[in-house]
């Protein structure tokens, strides 16, 4: 088995619940989206094969506890559900950065789930896949990115219709340059929603187009 891979690097988690720990990143290359404001462009195409096998002791040399499964969308190869479970199995701590348009069936249980739900800003929420969210366990995190006060009422509104608060936890995070983070800071406190704001931390520590961190 052979997967499509762009990156492996290691640097600190930038978002999520795990945001600020030592993390080794292996960035899938392809993505069946294409959000308005993705920052991971590169990784649509190109990339290099690479087995199973390669990427364990990749893994390995790199020494970190902590392994993200990232894109691209990861899931949209099929090879990475084994990477996933392979690298849980052996005692890694997986997470896996899915756009929520792939299945997250087929999982290991141990493996931590941080799922996108597309609000109408990024033009794709069409492609969001709704019977996920049944599979979602309480350890799980939902993201939604925000453009506008619109797509914060939207995700609002998907929260209280799917009772996300009790099914997972919840990350708020504003589209990098067009959201302030104090604006999105305000709306959740004028909601009341029980969400983490999730900001990307590398995007202020490195140029926010920065390669490899």
């Amino acid at each position: 088995m052979t997967l499509k891979v762009t990156e492996i690097y290691k640097s600190v988690q930038g978002e999520s619940s795990y945001a600020g720990l030592p993390c080794t990143f292996i960035r899938m290359t392809g993505c069946p989206l294409r959000c308005r404001w993705c920052d991971t462009a590169y990784a649509f195409e190109g990339g290099e094969d690479a087995s199973l096998e390669t990427i364990m002791q990749k893994v390995k040399e790199l020494g970190v506890h902590l392994v993200e499964l990232t894109g691209g969308e990861p899931l949209a190869q099929k090879g990475s559900y084994e990477l996933a479970n392979h690298l849980s199995e052996s005692g890694y701590k997986v997470l896996i950065e899915t756009g929520g348009s792939e299945p997250i069936a087929g999982l290991h249980q141990n493996v931590h789930v941080i799922m996108d739900i597309k609000c109408p800003g990024s033009k794709m929420d069409g492609k969001n896949l709704w019977s996920n969210i049944e599979l979602l366990k309480p350890t799980d995190e939902v993201k939604f990115v925000v453009a506008s006060k619109e797509d914060f009422s939207w995700a609002v509104t998907v929260c209280e219709k799917y009772d996300l608060e009790k099914k997972c936890r919840l990350l708020f995070s504003p589209a990098f340059g067009l959201v302030q983070p104090k604006d999105l800071v305000e709306w959740l406190l004028e909601s009341g929603a029980n969400a983490r704001l999730n900001l990307q931390q590398h995007k202020f520590i490195w140029h926010p187009r920065a390669k490899g961190v």
